[in-house]
């Protein structure tokens, strides 16, 4: 039990004086950053999905019509 709570105390300790956190600012942009490659990897895979889709649905037609 000691050793978890040195090692509770040393990460809290941690946290609190070594972290250099961003500011408001910086937390924004880097929020932004994020939320738009989200936005542009899920419209590539979805373009992806929706070409796969069309190309197999042409391949099924032509074997089983």
């Amino acid at each position: 039990m000691n050793k978890i709570t040195t090692y509770l105390r040393e990460s809290y300790k941690e946290l609190a004086e070594k972290v250099t956190w961003p500011d408001w600012t910086q937390l924004q942009q880097s929020t932004m950053i994020v939320l738009v490659a989200t936005l542009v990897i899920t419209a590539l895979i979805s373009l992806m999905d929706f070409a796969a889709g069309g190309v197999l649905k042409f391949v099924y037609n032509q074997l089983f019509s």
